[in-house]
């Protein structure tokens, strides 16, 4: 049997990570999501154990206490957690695994798996993404300032990740990562393991 591949996609918030992954994951049924776990309040739009496995700060802290995360940060007040157990069980399914993290769980996540893909979305400017922040209406001005400087010091670390799309045209960053995906699953030594069967009898 061949493993899942381990996808990381990274994004300052409003640069449309979230909107990507969710229409990948509506075209590729082999594709799965890591659902995180926090302690932030829900959006108005959100399902727990959908969007995220919303917890108590008390309920987190035993987690990562126990050493249950792959990865965890804390990001714009609220913490944020990746479960090992279930990326790991995805893997040895052979699915290839989407994790939707910021730059430091990414940095964390490489160390434990080094093969990791990472894939960090940008946006074309500063000011579409304050544009996409106040598109939202989710939150006061003060508080999308403070995303949009947070996110200056998030795109930083964009030369640590594989590979990089900016997401101006949604069609195309989609493309872009869709493409990604598949050369990954068509690697020769993917492919080697996947059809040994095949390529002995051809050889």
């Amino acid at each position: 049997m061949t493993n899942g591949n381990l996808f990381i996609v990274t994004a300052a918030s409003g640069a449309g990570k979230t909107s990507l992954i969710k229409a990948l994951l509506a075209e590729d049924a082999h594709l799965k999501l890591s659902i995180s776990h926090t302690t932030r309040n829900p959006r108005p739009s959100e399902i727990n154990g959908v969007d995220y496995h919303f917890v108590n700060d008390a309920t987190f802290l035993r987690m990562l206490g126990e050493a249950q995360f792959l990865e965890s940060a804390e990001v714009h007040g609220a913490r944020y957690g990746t479960a090992q157990s279930t990326v790991e069980a995805l893997l040895k399914l052979s699915y290839d695994v989407i994790l939707e993290i910021d730059w430091q769980g990414a940095a964390q996540v490489r160390l434990l798996y080094p093969k990791a893909i990472s894939i960090f979305v940008l946006p074309p400017s500063i000011d579409t993404l304050e544009r996409r922040l106040n598109s939202r209406g989710q939150d006061s001005a003060e508080v999308i300032a403070k995303r949009v400087a947070a996110a200056r010091t998030e795109m930083r670390h964009v030369g640590e990740f594989d590979y990089v799309t900016i997401n101006d045209d949604f069609d195309v960053a989609l493309q872009d990562i869709r493409a990604i995906v598949r050369s990954h699953r068509l690697a020769g030594s993917v492919q080697m393991r996947r059809y040994a069967s095949l390529i002995q009898t051809l050889t």
